[in-house]
């Protein structure tokens, strides 16, 4: 009867949407040094687009330096290259075959810009919660207009997605406000 409503995928989708913003948040940058800090970075190597982890080490030995091992010297220039032109504002230092990357501090303006960011990675996570809301709707009403379900199943499933809709906008508004907070700290 409920075989093509599941509750549990419903919340697992949602979920999904908070875990993506969470990864998102990670690469914005705080004035801090982090590994994540490059995770967007994607770098032309063996004619392919790779994530810059799979061709070095990446590290931050001190609080405001992270550090690229690259293990193919040959790929350092395209390393240097993929991170100046990111637009994540770092610019890479070339040792050898080890790119060190300092970690400028955010002025005010650039604070500001920040969070604006990260409000629209905040909206992102909110429309996906939305659009997983809507599916598990359309669904019911489906189900009710074949006879699988009654309209008291209709509404009281629709009142669980509505809960689980709302529950997972809250979590993505106190990620958000948190993040800004990070952001805005001097």
């Amino acid at each position: 009867m409920l075989s093509e409503l599941d509750l549990g995928d419903i919340k697992r989708r949602m979920n999904g949407a908070i875990e993506n913003l969470k990864s998102e948040f990670k690469g914005l940058r705080t004035g801090r040094a982090s590994v994540n800090l490059l995770d967007p970075v994607l770098v032309d190597a063996y004619g392919a687009q790779m994530p810059i982890n799979q061709v070095g080490t990446v590290s931050t030995p001190e609080a405001r330096l992270i550090s690229v091992h690259i293990w193919d010297k040959g790929l350092v220039a395209s390393v240097e290259k993929a991170i100046r032109n990111s637009g994540i504002g770092l610019n890479p230092i070339v040792d050898g075959d080890t790119l060190r990357i300092p970690i400028p501090e955010l002025n005010e303006e650039r604070r500001v810009e920040l969070t604006k960011l990260a409000k629209s990675y905040s909206e992102h996570s909110k429309v996906a919660v939305r659009n997983v809301r809507r599916d598990g709707m359309e669904t019911i009403k489906t189900m009710e207009k074949n006879g699988d379900i009654s309209q008291d199943e209709q509404k009281n499933i629709g009142e669980d997605i509505q809960k689980l809709t709302d529950d997972s906008v809250k979590a993505i508004d106190q990620i958000t406000t948190s993040k800004e907070e990070e952001i805005m700290q001097v």
